[in-house]
This record gives C-alpha cells, sequence and structure tokens, in this order.
C-alpha cells in the first residue's frame, strides 16, 4: 500500500519557496508545452507543468524534486486556474511527490504479481541498505516507497527509481543497483535478467520468430488458403 507523505511545516515551505519562478531554460520548455494548447484549454497543460517544475525543484536540491504548495500556487496561476483544480491533479498522480525526497526515490512494487515473484526480498534489500518504507536515509540519498502496479507485470518483481524502470529482480540483483547509485553510477535500466532484452520469454521467443532479425511481413502466409480448401 502507498504510504501516505509527511507534508512539512507550511511557513517553512512558504519561507523557502514563496518566490518560486521559472528558470530561464524551465520557462522555454514552458513556453513549449503551453504552445501546444489553444487558447482556453490552457488547465490541460497542468501534468506537464507540475512534472517541469517538480523537476527544476529537484535541479535547486539535488533530489528527484517535489512539489511545496506555493509550487503548484505558482502554476495554477500561469494557467490561470484556481489552485484546487492544479492541487487535484498533484494529488492524484503519483508520480508527483508531495513531500521532500532523496536524491533517488526507489518505489518498489507490492501488487500481486510483483509480490508472487519476490517484491519482499527486494524490500528485504532495501531495509538492509538502511531504507524505511516512507523515510528518506540520513544522508538524503534514498526515499523509499512501496507502490502500486506500475505495469511491469511480465517482468516482476520490479522497481522504479527516478525516470528508471528496473526489473526482474531478486535480493542480490537490488543490493547491486542500490550500491550502484551510491557511488554515483547508473546502473542498467530495464530487465537485469541476462540474455533478455524487454519482456520476451526466458529463453527467447516462441512464436513470431521470423521478427526477431528483421521486419518480416507474414502477411502472405496468414493469406495462404489451408491445404484442401476450396478457393
Amino acid at each position: 500500500m502507498a504510504d501516505a507523505p509527511q507534508i512539512p511545516d507550511e511557513a517553512e515551505v512558504r519561507a523557502r519557496w514563496g518566490a518560486f519562478a521559472w528558470s530561464d531554460e524551465s520557462r522555454e520548455k514552458r513556453n513549449a508545452i503551453l504552445a501546444r494548447y489553444p487558447a482556453g484549454r490552457e488547465q490541460s497543460a497542468s501534468i506537464p507543468l507540475l512534472d517541469l517544475a517538480q523537476r527544476q525543484v529537484g535541479a535547486e536540491t539535488n533530489t528527484q524534486g517535489w512539489l511545496p504548495i506555493p509550487v503548484i500556487e505558482y502554476v495554477a496561476r500561469e494557467i490561470s486556474v484556481p489552485y484546487i483544480r492544479v492541487y487535484e491533479v498533484a494529488t492524484f498522480y503519483t508520480m508527483f511527490n508531495l513531500a521532500p525526497v532523496g536524491r533517488y526515490h526507489v518505489q518498489v512494487c507490492g501488487t500481486t504479481p510483483c509480490m508472487l515473484r519476490g517484491s519482499d526480498d527486494v524490500l528485504a534489500a532495501c531495509k538492509n541498505k538502511g531504507l524505511i518504507k516512507g523515510k528518506t536515509t540520513p544522508d538524503g540519498l534514498f526515499t523509499l516507497t512501496e507502490v502500486e502496479c506500475m505495469g511491469n507485470c511480465a517482468s516482476a518483481p520490479m522497481v522504479q527509481i527516478n525516470d528508471d524502470n528496473f526489473e526482474d529482480l531478486d535480493y542480490d540483483r537490488t543490493i547491486a543497483i542500490l550500491d550502484a547509485l551510491a557511488r554515483g553510477e547508473q546502473p542498467k535500466a530495464g530487465t537485469q535478467e541476462p540474455g533478455r532484452h524487454t519482456v520476451e520469454p526466458l529463453g527467447g521467443p516462441t512464436t513470431l520468430t521470423a521478427m526477431v532479425n528483421e521486419n518480416h511481413d507474414y502477411r502472405s502466409e496468414w493469406n495462404t488458403p489451408a491445404v484442401g480448401a476450396s478457393a
């Protein structure tokens, strides 16, 4: 089950983030985002602008980023809608952090497919590296959250760390990923199963095998009448 965020004291948050404004780089991206939507439809930009704001906060704090209330208010003013409309978006999508997180936000899927495939071992590895659910490590490096399904059931168990998914995990593979991040390295994202590219069957594909190395056109084979069938 997802953990409720521990939102900091509002007075401290407003003192730190009350003067939030786009950086030069973010303003260029903000302009490009708003250009996608016709006049009067700026509210449709809520998600990309919140994501942009969270990333800017992350860059300023050397973390994955989060959305202080003054920053959400700023986004609402940018698109001329009531604050509550943008706050509803920020609280609905778990991609948005409503409380500070560490440099690496480790989100472990605990839903049934991942649980059956060993997510308890993934959580045990996190625990043995000092990560505690709903908390950030004292060095500010990792925040651990248990979340609901993130759609990688065919390569369970998995975690999402910032923008990357890591799949086909076990205890040792999870430890290796956390250790690499702690050293400042970028471990390979995606499946951790040797020889597996994405989510094809272990041992290689058993159907559409002609598509492995080229874009094979099967249509002529599918349209061939069965033996003995009348024309």
